[in-house]
This record gives structure tokens, C-alpha cells and sequence, in this order.
């Protein structure tokens, strides 16, 4: 499409002179500098005259394009150097360009009047720069948003090494909502040596294969442009005691924190808590590498807590953290404060509360309305007094199951002709109980009744029976003895004899039915 705008004309302006500044600029204040700067073009009624309509026009309504066309004209024709004349055509080409990336008319007029650098490079530079751009998978949206935030996206130099690499070497991998990212925030400069740091990367151990997991989950401005070749060197070293590459892949963010101000006062909080073993720093940091994250006032404040309200030493609680190092994620005054005191009114002591929230440690994390008040009514309800040790055990034993599933455990057992009473006994005998599947309890009191034809009262007996794996325990065990001698034997003798002895018992029961 030719446009309306004439041809670049010889100007004595330059380039140089003028004053840009990064979109949006106010037109009518950008149009009055170069105006100021080309007194030689145009007299100055006609500057005048032209600043007037222009600012006229930008504050009217209806908008009138071709008003608004006639002066960016005139804007150009001084922007532009008597040695690049472009013709109509080829600034056609230009706007045909941006509008396929969803770059309006009016929209691509204002980026050449705040970025003339895209009227000087040729059609074929431009059309290169957004074809690479679209291999590395940037789509319409992305181009949009890119261009229009960063234009000089399409003219910077320094630009060209980075996209090679990121198509040729990374084949272009790089998530769209990543590199979109990282192209309209960076500023070109910090480009250098972007290819050599991922080079450093893969020679300190990240799998060629890792690297660009790695590289979409972190701040490539803040953990690589912005860092030299020695800090990153340094992070990765750091970190070694502690798990190293394989922490780095696991939690590919860790790159992003300050070495001095951050990573090193945080770790610092966990070995002095546990005497120095960066062993198991390390494996607190893997299980939970977003532990990180909280600040070093944050995890002191939870230690302090521990001690002054739990009474638990240092080691107890670096052990809490390594079974739980969520806990660090809980409200101290919401959460855990209250589930202390709770344990305590039950009657335990220092000893007592650190093995129960070692077992037990989602007992700091549960709702207590919508998780933990209604285990307490069932138990209550049952049998277990309320503030008692017992009750502690069974709601330790409980925090794994939901409150649905244990209403149904303890409705199967009323099915099955079990008093509450009864339920509790089997519970403090076996305190796993309640947190079984009532599905999976369901087959096997089945199996025991009608397949082995026992009494469903042996379970108070022998409560365990119904923890142990159906099909490879229990009905393998059963058919096994039955075929040597008609599986008369106690349902403990049955399952809690080692396998290798059960074995053993078969072979040799085997070979006397031979003799």
C-alpha cells in the first residue's frame, strides 16, 4: 500500500541534534523540539503553524488522521538524513511490517517519531530481526508487546550474537513468556557474554539436557546479565556442600539470590542449628528449596518459638525442619502457638511434643475448622477423653487420613457389629487404625469372614491384621498354608513371621508331603 507521505526529502537537520525520548512522548512537546532544532527548514510562522494544528489535532475529537499524517510527515522529513531517502513504497513495506504484528497505524507512526533508528535500516535487516525473532518462538502477542516496549529490539547490534545463540545453540527452546521477558527488560549492553556464562554453566556440571530447564525458571538479567563470570562461579561453589548442580536443577531459582546478602546468611541459620552438617542442610534445602525464600528474621523468629514456647533444643529442631521444613511456611501466632498449647493442655511435655510433631508434623499445618476440630469430635465421640494423652496420639495418627475417610473407618466397624469401645481398644492397640482406607478395610474383614472363615472379634486380638498388604500378605500367606495343612494357624503367627522363615516353613513343609 502506497501512503500518503511524500518522499524523504535533503534536510538540514540532523539526527543528532534532535531530543527523543522513549514512547509515549507527548507528540505536540516532541514536535515543538525539533521544530526548535530546525529554525534553517521552516520559518518560524510556519513552525508555528505546524506545532498548532499538530497539538490541535492530538486534542480534538474525532482524531483527524490525516492532519495527524501531514505532521508526522513534516516530523520525519527533519528526522531523516538527506543520504537515506526511502521511498513511498518501502515506507509502505515498513507499516506493512509492523501491522502484522498487530501494530497499528497510528501506533507505528509514534514509534518512528520516538525511534527514528527504524528509518534508517534497510527493509531486509528489519524483515531478518522478525523472522529470528519469530523462530525462537515469540508469537504475534509477543511481538507486539516486545516491539512496542523495547523497539530498538529490532535495530540493536549487540542484539544479533544473543539470538544466534539462543536459536542455534538452544534451538530456540526458551519459553515465549521467558524470553519475552528477557528481551524487553535487558538492556542491550548486558547482552556480552551471555552465550560464554551458559558455557560455565554447563562445564561446572548442569546436563547439556538441564540447561535450558534451568535457564526458563530463573532471572536471566539478575542471575546472569547482570553478574560476571567470577559471581556466578562463585554461587555454584557455594552451593556444593549442599547438593550442588542437582540443587540447582531441582530449584533452578536459587541462581537468582545474592550470594552475600542472601544465601549465605540463610544457610547460615540452618548449620548453626544443627552443628555445622551441611549433609543435612543440604538435604533440607532439596526437599524443601523454597525455604530459602524466607527471609533470615522469618526462620529465627519460628526458631525462637520452638524454644521459648516448645521447649525443644537446637537439634530437635533442625530435625523438626528436616521432617518438616514446610513449617517454616505456618503462622506462628495463627498456627503453631495454638497447636503447642493444645499439646500441652493433653499433658505433654518438651519430650512428648517433639515426638509428636515428628510423627505427626501436618498437625501444624491443618485447618483446625475444617480439618482438625472435626477429627477431635469423631474421637471424642467414640470414646477418647478430651485434653488426654490418648487423645494427642490418636489425632497424631490421624493427620494423614481426611475427616471423611475416618467417619467411614468408624462406621464400617459399627457395620461389622464393633461397639465404640471396642474401636478404641483396637486403635490404642493399633493407632494406624483410623487412617486406613475404609475401602481397603472393607476387602480385607471380607476376606477374613468368608474366604478364611474367621470370627470378625479375632481383630481385637490381633488389630494389625488389617495393615498388612491384601494380595501380597494376607491372601498369599493363606492360600500357601492352606495347601500344606488347611491354614489352621493365628492370624499373628500367619503374618507377623519374617518372609524368609515363611519360606523356609513352606520348603520344608513342601518336602515332608513329598517324604
Amino acid at each position: 500500500m502506497v501512503l500518503a507521505l511524500a518522499l524523504f526529502t535533503n534536510s538540514s537537520c540532523s539526527c543528532s541534534s534532535m531530543m527523543f525520548h522513549p514512547y509515549p512522548l507527548n507528540l505536540s512537546h516532541s514536535l515543538q523540539l525539533s521544530l526548535h532544532s530546525s529554525s534553517t527548514l521552516y520559518p518560524q510562522h510556519e513552525a508555528q503553524a505546524l506545532f498548532s494544528v499538530t497539538k490541535t489535532n492530538i486534542k480534538s475529537q474525532p482524531f483527524n488522521k490525516e492532519c495527524f499524517r501531514s505532521s508526522v510527515h513534516a516530523f520525519l522529513q527533519c528526522c531523516c538524513s538527506s543520504s537515506l531517502a526511502i521511498t513511498d513504497v518501502e515506507l509502505g513495506t515498513l507499516f506493512s511490517l509492523f501491522r502484522e504484528m498487530g501494530i497499528v497505524y497510528e501506533e507505528t507512526q509514534l514509534l518512528l517519531l520516538n525511534n527514528p533508528d527504524l528509518t534508517l535500516v534497510s527493509m531486509d535487516s528489519l524483515r531478518a530481526r522478525v523472522l529470528c525473532l519469530q523462530s525462537l518462538g515469540l508469537d504475534r502477542v509477543a511481538l507486539n508487546y516486545l516491539v512496542m516496549k523495547r523497539p530498538t529490539v529490532l535495530t540493536d547490534k549487540e542484539i544479533d550474537t544473543l539470538l544466534n545463540f539462543l536459536r542455534d545453540e538452544l534451538e530456540g527452546q526458551l519459553e515465549q513468556a521467558q524470553l519475552k521477558r528477557f528481551l524487553s527488560v535487558t538492556e542491550p549492553r548486558f547482552f556480552v557474554g551471555f552465550p560464554q556464562k551458559i558455557q560455565l554453566l554447563v562445564d561446572r556440571g548442569i546436563p547439556v539436557d538441564k540447561v535450558v530447564h534451568v535457564l526458563n525458571k530463573i532471572n536471566l538479567t539478575k542471575a546472569l546479565c547482570h553478574r560476571s563470570m567470577d559471581e556466578i562461579d562463585r554461587i555454584i561453589t557455594f552451593l556444593e556442600p549442599f547438593g550442588g548442580i542437582s540443587l540447582i536443577i531441582r530449584w533452578p531459582a536459587i541462581l537468582n539470590y545474592d550470594l552475600d546478602n542472601q544465601l549465605i546468611p540463610k544457610i547460615k541459620v540452618l548449620t548453626q542449628l544443627n552443628g555445622g552438617d551441611v549433609r543435612d542442610v543440604g538435604k533440607v534445602l532439596h526437599k524443601f528449596p523454597a525455604i530459602l525464600s524466607y527471609s533470615v528474621k522469618h526462620v529465627e523468629q519460628h526458631v525462637e518459638l520452638l524454644k521459648s514456647f516448645a521447649n525443644l533444643d537446637d537439634q530437635e529442631i533442625f530435625k523438626l525442619i528436616l521432617e518438616f521444613p514446610a513449617i517454616v511456611t505456618n503462622s506462628r501466632e495463627r498456627k503453631l502457638r495454638p497447636r503447642i498449647q493444645f499439646l500441652k493442655e493433653c499433658g505433654l511435655d518438651s519430650g512428648d511434643i517433639f515426638k509428636f510433631l515428628i510423627k505427626a508434623p501436618l498437625f501444624l499445618a491443618h485447618s483446625f475448622r475444617e480439618n482438625i476440630a472435626c477429627k477431635l469430635v469423631f474421637l471424642v465421640k467414640i470414646g477418647y477423653k478430651y485434653r488426654t494423652k490418648d487423645l494427642a496420639m490418636a489425632i497424631a495418627f490421624t493427620t494423614r487420613s481426611s475427616c471423611e475417610n475416618i467417619q467411614k473407618v468408624i462406621t464400617l466397624f459399627l457395620s461389622y457389629g464393633f461397639s465404640c469401645e471396642d474401636i478404641v481398644n483396637m486403635s490404642r492397640m493399633q493407632p494406624q487404625i483410623l487412617q486406613y482406607n475404609h475401602t481397603s478395610l472393607e476387602k480385607k474383614m471380607k476376606y477374613l469372614i468368608e474366604e478364611m472363615d474367621r470370627d470378625i472379634e479375632e481383630l481385637l486380638v490381633f488389630p494389625a491384621f488389617l495393615g498388612y498388604k491384601f494380595d501380597d500378605r494376607i491372601k498369599h500367606r493363606y492360600e500357601v498354608r492352606k495347601s500344606i495343612s488347611g491354614g489352621g494357624m493365628s492370624l499373628n503367627k500367619l503374618l507377623t513371621v519374617s518372609t524368609e522363615r515363611f519360606d523356609k516353613r513352606k520348603k520344608a513343609s513342601a518336602l515332608g508331603n513329598l517324604n
